[in-house]
Formats: C-alpha cells, structure tokens, sequence
C-alpha cells in the first residue's frame, strides 16, 4: 500500500499527509479524491475550468489522489485535526459516521439553492443527508445492471424465470461454462436480490433487520439459482467472473460501471435492466453507491469550496466527467446531450437508476460488512442453514453497533 501511496503522490507527499497535505496559499483549495487513469485526468480538467469560472474569484485548486483502501482512514484521521483538505470526494455509505464522529463534514444546507436542488437528478440529494440535514453534493453514482454476451444472448431476459431457462442452456460445468456469473456471496451483490424481495439492513426506524423473513426469502433464491437450477459458478470472485466473461464461459453477468474497463474488446457486449424476480413479482433494486463532494468541517474556506462542489454538479462540468472520465453523472441535463444518450454504456447504466437505491448512510453500516460475509458464505458451502446464519450474523452486527453507540 505504501508504495502505492509513494506512487501516487510521491515522498514528499506521503510526509506531508502526516501533517497538512499542502502548505495552503491563501487563495488556494485543496482537493482530495481516489481517482485514477480517464477519470482523474477528466476531474482535473474540470478543477481546470473551475478555476477559470466566475465562481471560483481567483481561488487556486490543488488536487491529491490518494489510494481508495487508505482514503476513508485519511479522512477519518485528518480532517477532525484541521489538517485535511478543504474539499473531498467520497461514496455516501461512511457519511453518517463522519457526521456522529464530528468535526469532519460541514452541513451545506444553509448554501444549497433551489436551482441547484433542480439540477439533480431524482434521490440523488437525500443520499447526501443524514438525520434531516444535507452534507454534500452529489457527483456520480454507480449501481449493477445486467451485462451480457451478445453472442450467445440474443435477447437479453425479462424476468429471473426467463434468465434460467436461458441460462440452464447455457450451462455447461463440466467445460467450466454457466449461463449466469456474479459474486453472489457479496452482500453488496445480493443487496438487488433482498431489495426486490423487501428485506433491508435497517428498518424505517433505524432498528437492524438484517435477519428478516424477506432477506431469508431473498436468500433462498439465490441459493435455488446456485443448487438448484445450477447455473452459476462456484467460488465467484471480481476476478473470476471476468475470467469467464472474457472467454466466453459466463454468458451473462451482474455487475457495474468498473467492469467495462475488464472486457476484452473482442467481446459482442450488451447491457440490459436487471431482470423481475417472479417469486417477489418486483424487479431487482442493487443498491447505489452516490459519490458526493464533502465541505470539511476544519476548512478556512467552507464558501469558496462548496462552490467548487456546486460546480462540480454543473452540466458543463458533468459533460466533461461523462464524456471523457465515464461517470454517471447526477446533472440530469447531461442525459439530453447525444455524446452521452448515445452511448449505450452511460445510457445502460442510467436506465438502471430508476430500479436502484441507495446504500444506507447510517453510521453502523460499516458493522455490517464483516458478519455478513461470513454468513453468506456459510450458507453457500452449507455450513449453516439461511436462518440460522443469519440470526448469528444479526447477533454480531448487533454487539459491534451496541459497542459503537455506547463509544459516543
């Protein structure tokens, strides 16, 4: 990770994240954010027309690409000292925990007007608040949609029992061959499944419900898909899964914007909605992570950088990011532009949207991830019944949030 993180930024760059990342001129923002390869270089050209903008009034922007896995610790660890940047860009699931830990993210809504509250598209907004006040804006998002082979896929299935016909077609252990790949074990995945059946993590009242008759219900189907009709693979993995797509072994897949980059181009590839799962007579609903950009608590500069935020979420800037750095951006205009409607990976992606929702922001979300990995795949290899996994996962979930409230 440390050469990572040399790479990135450089030495001089790694000593100064353990002070301040940038000795700040006064009329100078500091960004931080994790992109890389066409989505930085599209995000700084944008910082690039910002600071030519009216809005900006001379302010200078200095950005900082720091690692994913080392970002969210960064913040955590930075920001609540005053030693942070003005600015930064992270996915909504850790807001809420930032928000109960203090010091760390700036309530925006005092700034927020009403044409940019329009220029958004549907939801994207109350992904940004947490407890009835909004902390950042949002900038893109991205959520799984059904990505298969055209090649062996002529029409793309409707309805999960249209999928299985299909796929049992297509399927072929015994040559390493499935009709159906995705990474089934990840709780992040199956949300799309539990979410078209009405289970959830937390309830309307915040109260965990992890262990709900509906997510036991959204389990078994996943588990009749992998046994029974046995069209998909054992053992699924990110990396596995474009493996076989790659080759021609899966012929359809469920997953995101940050696959596309892993196909091979020799792959006829298409993009369709996720299929109605007939047994929850509702679509499937993956959960969508929305990237927002967050005005620091310790920021001298709170105004000149929620402007940047607020362009940031402009139709010029969101062109540009689409376009050239392929987001999904929130600006609801940038879909009437042909460069983006006409592209048939944006447009899959955005006609996903409106069966998608967003990933709770609570602060004890972050108890959830670790427990439920264990449970899924204890029910997989069948260690452990769907209930019986998922009342202990529910147990863990329930200690580690206890201990988190009782640390406040």
């Amino acid at each position: 990770m440390m050469k990572t993180l040399i790479k990135t930024v450089g030495a001089a760059g790694v000593f100064a994240l353990g002070s301040s990342a940038f000795a700040q001129a006064a009329n100078e923002l500091v960004v931080w954010h994790a992109y890389r390869g066409a989505e930085k270089a599209a995000f700084e050209k944008v910082i690039g027309m910002f600071e030519k903008s009216p809005g900006a009034k001379g302010m200078k922007v200095s950005t900082l690409a720091i690692p994913y896995d080392a970002y969210a610790d960064k913040i955590s660890a930075a920001v609540p000292r005053g030693k942070g940047p003005d600015l930064f860009i992270y996915a909504q699931d850790r807001l809420g925990g930032w928000i109960e830990a203090g010091k760390t993210v700036e309530p925006i809504d005092f700034f927020i007007d009403k044409p940019t509250r329009d220029r958004l598209l549907p939801g994207m907004l109350e992904a940004m608040t947490y407890k009835g006040g909004v902390y950042g804006l949002p900038i893109n998002y991205k959520s799984p949609t059904l990505i298969y082979n055209k090649d062996l896929v002529k029409t793309p299935p409707k309805t999960t029992d249209e999928m299985v016909k299909l796929a049992k077609t297509l399927t072929n252990p015994q040559s390493g061959r499935y009709g159906l790949a995705y990474w089934y074990t990840n709780f992040y995945f199956h949300s799309a499944v539990m979410n078209a059946f009405g289970g959830a993590v937390f309830d309307k009242d915040g109260k965990l419900s992890v262990d709900s008759p509906a997510t036991v219900a959204s389990l078994n189907q996943m588990m009749t898909w992998y046994k029974k009709d046995g069209i998909m693979p054992t053992e699924p993995s990110e990396a596995l899964i474009a493996s076989m797509f790659n080759e021609g072994k899966a012929a359809m897949v469920i997953n995101g914007p940050w696959f596309v980059g892993d196909i091979d181009k020799k792959i006829n590839v298409g993009f369709a909605l996720l299929p109605v799962i007939d047994a929850a007579k509702k679509p499937m609903r993956p959960w969508l992570t929305i990237e927002g950009a967050y005005v620091s608590a310790s920021s001298g500069k709170k105004e000149a950088a929620y402007e940047l935020a607020r362009y940031l979420t402009s139709e010029e800037a969101g062109l540009v990011l689409a376009v050239e750095g392929r987001q999904l951006h929130t600006n609801r205009a940038v879909y009437d532009n042909p460069k983006v409607s006409g592209d048939p990976v944006l447009k899959a992606f955005r006609d996903q949207l409106d069966s998608a929702e967003p990933m709770p922001n609570r602060p004890e979300m972050t108890m959830v991830w670790s427990p439920a990995t264990t449970a899924m795949n204890k029910i997989v290899k069948g260690n452990a019944t769907v209930e019986a996994a998922l009342k202990e996962a529910a147990g863990a979930m329930q200690e580690s949030i206890a201990a988190l409230r009782k640390a406040k």
